[in-house]
């Protein structure tokens, strides 16, 4: 078997264990690098305040001393005093956030590798001091404000930048000032209440298959079930519909079905709360026709989350059987009705990929995983354990998956490629020793694929299944093991996972790609159900038809139908994508990439219209101007690019660079007017441009405080400063999206939710409607076009979920799509 059999065999097999030590210091490697480059950019934000507070100073000793002689000498005390530390209190402030931000990588790089707590604690101490230090400096720049207050004459400008007319958010105790627009009078009379609008999960996108088996089973109503995420999901194959059972509170992980073909049991992962606690994994049986749940089984016993499950079925499904993610694999059988522990067991350190009862006895049960094949015993509560003898046959790295024969004999696939037949033999004595009791010994070996069998499927009348991993085959065997009919999925969709047979003849597959494919030896196979293999981020809605796309880690662009919920078509890349933007005219999409370079392409045709390359970092955001004459690029080299537009999108020339920030971009949006841009970066800096003036900063940010925005993506701003929760870190919010009607914002955050909050929301601690599904941090989230639905984006879960938005004017929202963006985005009260 060649290197690239392993890797595969490998990397399907090590999704369940602990990671290796160098895995963790690569994560802690990356945090490192992080942390340098954001204190570099922190330093260099410090000094160029530093510069201003010098340039400024000595004007506004000129005032004071004009103004109150007693004022300039109180002030002269306290640049004496405290100027010598000035410059480290400035870059302490932009400190904190380095280092917060470093953490909260730390914590989303590690999601499937583990959370190195030291590093945290590390960082963490380094955040508290330097949350001191930034105390200090606060205290002295509003005894500075106080001193010019003061000063002002009642006609001065300066005297009219008064208390009520701006208010201070904080995050991590940095504070960001927000000026307040004009049309509202009393802020305090504000009132924040959730929006009239809510949220129905409508569709699901992907499915599990690339570290999961046993997953995709078929019903008798016609429905396959399978999982992504924290759903599970009931396709009607036929009429292509949806159904969904999402009780679960994290990833859902396995899966199996009742014999009476209507219960289903499905295995949750632990997952951690907002505050890194770790949350109580468990088992749902549920009913799949009324999706109600019928008992909870095991919360509180097993660790970190569950691995496998199977039901009973000589005693008609009485019994579950759980394998747990612990050290030892701990294996337990349950009562389904009194959801009641029956026994336990330590079962092995080593990896385990499926458990199954004998389906005529339910006292005999068998495991299989890393190097193993374990056949148990359960009498009187207790558990007796005989592991598999290989003999004279070569012992294989993984025992991938097995079923049970008519007979009553085992066959189990494994990494070599072979289906091994099992069966009860007298004790080789020689072998075990004098006294050995009868064993299960191979009886037969039988070559099968080349590379892993990763999944067998048992049909009526004893015929079998078997699933390939690098040749891809789908092979029908007779009941002797004679093969009888064989064929091979396309390679794009990658090796099988799993089947589940449908009526003897056709057959759904699910693939290690996150595909599920339906089909005939005879006819092939077409993809029902598609889905991204790797982190996504860039997601996009058509300005004027109901599609969207999406790009990410996996190196795929995608189009979506969210009417007709399928795959319009998907193409590859050299580099991955992380942010994506449709021209006004709807033609064209633009897609930056991880390296500085970006795309546009033609929807119709998919060819590539233009491309260009800006820096050598990665590129955050890509953002239209409402017109369309204008793209702007956000990259994580600090700069936002600016490109005139012409020929329809299909033709870009460089206009200008705006160049001010002290950390890369994150956010971006352009005013109605099309002449200015309103962005954030990785720092909670917001700044404004004036594009048309030759992308100039504009250092009053008081001037902006009145201006109309076309889109609002920004997660800082005066609009949405209530979407944070009280000591949030600067991250915990990854974006957010205004509706086209103005009147609703939706937010993606960094602990799997997803909310909706009113617009404008400036009031902290404002209320919400909150929603789960998402299995990982909530990348991103967008708006159709006539606000009908809403798309969410989990990262690791490489999910799409399609939110449907009931209540509130519906007629309202599809007048809002076809206007021009008239109404004004800061009502005075809610």
């Amino acid at each position: 078997m060649d290197s690239s059999t392993n890797s595969l065999d490998d990397a399907s097999a090590d999704g369940s264990t602990d990671p290796d030590r160098a895995s963790m210091m690569e994560v802690r490697l990356q945090a490192q690098d992080d942390e340098i480059t954001l204190l570099k950019s922190s330093l260099a934000d410090a000094l160029r305040r530093i510069r201003l507070h010098d340039q400024l100073l000595p004007l506004l000793k000129q005032q004071l001393i004009a103004v109150n002689p007693a004022a300039a000498r109180v002030l002269n005390q306290v640049c004496c005093s405290d100027g010598c530390t000035g410059s480290k209190r400035l870059s302490s402030s932009s400190t904190i956030d380095g280092v917060r931000h470093s953490a909260t990588r730390v914590r989303r790089n590690s999601e499937k590798l583990g959370n190195p707590d030291r590093q945290r604690k590390r960082l963490d101490k380094k955040a508290a001091s330097s949350a001191n230090l930034l105390t200090r400096s606060s205290s002295l720049e509003n005894r500075a404000k106080e001193l010019i207050g003061g000063a002002g004459s009642p006609g001065s400008r300066r005297g009219t930048y008064s208390q009520e007319q701006s208010i201070k958010m904080f995050i991590r105790g940095r504070p960001i000032t927000m000026y307040i627009p004009s049309n509202i009078q009393n802020y305090e009379d504000l009132k924040m209440e959730p929006p009239a609008e809510r949220l129905e999960l409508d569709w699901v996108y992907g499915y599990r298959g690339r570290d999961c088996r046993a997953n995709l089973y078929f019903l008798p109503t016609g429905e396959a079930v399978f999982f992504i995420a924290c759903v599970v999901v009931l396709y009607h194959i036929n009429n292509r519909t949806q159904r969904h059972y999402h009780k679960h509170t994290d990833c859902v992980r396995c899966l199996t079905l009742h014999p009476d073909k209507v219960r289903v049991a499905s295995g949750q992962t632990a997952g951690v709360d907002k505050d890194g606690k770790p949350l109580q994994p468990c088992v749902h049986i549920w009913n799949s026709t009324t999706l109600v749940t019928l008992q909870q089984i095991g919360l509180g016993t097993f660790q970190r989350g569950v691995g496998s499950v199977a039901f009973s079925f000589a005693d008609s499904g009485a019994f579950l059987c759980v394998i747990d993610d612990s050290n030892e694999h701990m294996l337990s059988v349950w009562d389904c009705n009194k959801g009641t522990k029956h026994a336990e067991v330590k079962s092995t350190n080593e990896a385990v990929f499926s458990v199954e009862f004998n389906p005529s006895d339910s006292t005999n049960i068998i495991t299989c995983g890393k190097s193993h094949v374990y056949f148990w015993t359960l009498s009187a509560g207790q558990f007796t354990k005989k592991q598999g003898i290989f003999g004279k046959y070569k012992k294989p790295k993984f025992i991938q998956c097995f079923v049970f024969s008519l007979t009553g004999d085992v066959l189990t696939g494994d990494s070599e490629g072979n289906i091994l037949t099992w069966g009860k033999s007298a004790a080789d004595v020689k072998t075990l020793g004098k006294g050995a009791k009868e064993t299960l010994q191979i009886m037969r070996q039988t070559r099968a694929h080349e590379g892993s069998v990763f999944t067998l499927c048992p049909l009526q009348g004893g015929a079998l299944l078997s699933g390939g991993g690098k040749d891809r085959k789908i092979i029908r065997w007779s009941a002797d093991l004679a093969p009888e009919r064989e064929c091979e999925i396309p390679e794009n969709y990658g090796a099988v996972r799993t089947i589940a047979d449908v009526d003897g003849e056709e057959l759904l597959v699910g693939t290690t790609r996150n595909a599920i494919l339906r089909g005939t030896f005879s006819g092939g196979f077409v993809a029902i159900v598609q889905g991204h293999m790797d982190e996504m981020w860039g997601l996009a809605t058509h300005p004027s038809q109901n599609i969207f796309l999406t790009c990410g880690h996996d190196k795929q662009v995608c189009l979506w139908n969210t009417e007709e919920h399928k795959l319009d078509w998907c193409i590859s890349l050299e580099e991955y994508g992380l942010c994506a933007d449709f021209c006004p005219n709807g033609a064209v999409v633009s897609v930056g990439l991880s390296t500085g370079r970006w795309m546009v392409l033609d929807l119709l045709t998919r060819e590539l219209v233009s491309e260009s390359t800006d820096g050598n970092e990665q590129l955050s955001v890509m953002r239209y101007s409402p017109d369309g004459s204008f793209l702007a690029v956000g990259s994580h080299d600090n700069f936002i690019y600016i490109y005139n537009v012409t020929e329809s999108g299909r033709r870009y020339t460089r206009f200008g660079k705006c160049n001010g920030h002290s950390s890369f971009i994150t956010h971006l949006d352009w005013a109605k007017d099309g002449n200015y841009i309103m962005s954030n970066s990785g720092d909670y800096e917001i700044l404004y441009w004036d594009i048309v003036a030759g992308c100039k900063l504009l250092r009053n940010r008081f001037e902006s405080k009145d201006r109309e925005w076309a889109s609002y993506t920004c997660v800082l701003g005066f609009h949405v400063m209530g979407v944070w929760l009280e000591g949030s870190d600067g991250t915990d919010i990854n974006a957010l999206c205004r509706s086209h009607s103005e009147r609703m914002v939706a937010v993606a955050d960094d602990f799997c939710k997803v909310h909706l909050f009113q617009y404008p929301c400036p009031k902290p601690k404002a209320p919400s409607h909150k929603y789960e599904g998402h299995g990982s941090h909530v990348t991103n989230v967008c708006f159709t076009h006539s606000d009908s639905h809403l798309l969410s984006m989990g990262g690791k879960d490489t999910c799409i979920l399609q939110w449907r938005v009931i209540g509130g004017d519906s007629r309202d929202r599809l007048a809002s799509a076809s206007s021009s963006f008239t109404s004004s985005p800061e009502p005075a009260t809610s």
